[in-house]
């Protein structure tokens, strides 16, 4: 066998597939949201369908001021560890709108028929009610899955659909628009949404400027994503709401694989432990090819490899990577950037076991979560 081809001396042996989320790497983005949050005076919230991972909510709930969800079970969640609780769905259920009101602080409604249905019930528990506002203003191009102000998008009230004699009762607006992007696409957005729904803005106490905000990227603009919250706060009163999900685990964690075995077909093709479709889903849904430290791209270096997941769909593929040393059956790599999207998404397809969680605590030592067996994927079934 030879020597690990990656991260080999950053992993002890852990057993594969394995999540890890290094404690060090998340507090350093905690600490620039939070410097944000003082710097601004914006309310920043956890967007919980991209990092879940519920044993680091007390740590997380020192730094953030809340968790956004988008279903029940995502508000429960957040309400049992953090100050604030906000929920935004593109529809309500009538049989769970009653528990959702015991959890939700914020509620934010897709449209006026649902503000209309559920908003009284809202106002009458003392909830802060919120209408989610379509800026029809697209600032991506290659996520267009990603992309709320597509061509008919269901996610939020258009300028067009937009009854202002219906505003009774809403407290703030929401607004999601972006995918992994910075601060000149914000300040695009926000623009837009000035243009068509500015002279509303007065009338309420707090407008959400949602996710996809990749704040702590290296290069991302915190100077012009402060100027322009504090515009907003300056000329409308209102107080900002931020919810980003992927800056808040950006590149803290990994998933840990081992190579399973070696066949050739055209290339060669290293069968992995892990998988794409179950394991890390973005990789065929966004697509993206995740990074793997320690590897270049096809040819890059000196033996290439199509690194491909254990189930038995064709596609289950992660992307092609190079090495300086050929992998063998028992190597083991790390992906990197691989705890938002992947414990929130991942699957049991084929029977496949989901990797063990483990956190990487500041003093280098290894923690095991949560560890996964046959019940976990017998009771997804009937």
């Amino acid at each position: 066998m030879s020597a690990p081809v990656s991260c080999g001396d950053e992993f002890p042996p852990l057993p594969t597939p394995s999540y890890v989320v290094d404690e060090k790497l998340l507090l350093r983005n905690l600490k620039i949201l939070d410097g944000v949050r003082r710097r601004c005076g914006v309310r920043i919230l956890l967007a919980q369908k991209a990092f879940s991972m519920f044993s680091l909510y007390p740590l997380m709930s020192k730094y953030l001021d809340g968790a956004a969800s988008s279903s029940l079970y995502e508000v429960r969640l957040g309400h049992d560890y953090f100050k604030e609780s906000h929920i935004y769905s593109p529809a309500y259920r009538e049989d769970e709108f009653d528990r959702i009101l015991k959890y939700a602080d914020h509620i934010v409604f897709n449209s006026f028929s649902q503000l209309q249905r559920f908003g009284p019930r809202a106002v009458s528990a003392g909830k802060d009610c919120g209408l989610r506002l379509n800026p029809e203003c697209s600032t991506q191009k290659s996520h267009r899955i990603y992309d709320p102000c597509a061509p008919f998008s269901r996610l939020g009230v258009t300028a067009e659909n937009f009854r202002p004699d219906l505003l009774g009762g809403v407290n703030g607006f929401h607004m999601h628009a972006l995918c992994e992007q910075g601060a000149d696409a914000l300040e695009t957005t926000v623009r837009a949404l000035e243009s068509r729904f500015g002279r509303y803005l007065k009338n309420v106490q707090w407008l959400n400027l949602g996710g996809g905000h990749l704040i702590t990227r290296k290069g991302y603009d915190i100077d012009l994503l402060c100027k322009i919250v504090l515009r907003l706060r300056r000329n409308y009163g209102v107080t900002v709401y931020l919810e980003p999900g992927e800056a808040v685990a950006l590149n803290a964690g990994f998933l840990v694989s081992s190579v399973l075995d070696i066949v050739h077909n055209g290339m060669n093709i290293a069968v992995l432990d892990a998988s794409a479709a179950c394991h890390m889903p973005d990789v065929l849904e966004m697509p993206y090819r995740p990074p793997l430290p320690g590897s270049g791209g096809p040819g890059e270096k000196s033996y290439t490899y199509r690194l491909a997941g254990p189930t038995c769909l064709a596609g289950d593929v992660i992307g092609d990577y190079s090495f300086d040393h050929p992998l063998c059956p028992g190597d083991r790599v790390a992906f990197g950037d691989m705890a938002i999207y992947t414990m929130v998404k991942n699957t049991t397809f084929n029977g496949v076991r989901l990797p063990d969680i483990f956190l990487r605590r500041g003093d280098g030592s290894f923690h095991l979560i949560r560890r996964f067996g046959y019940e976990d994927f017998k009771d997804r079934l009937s």
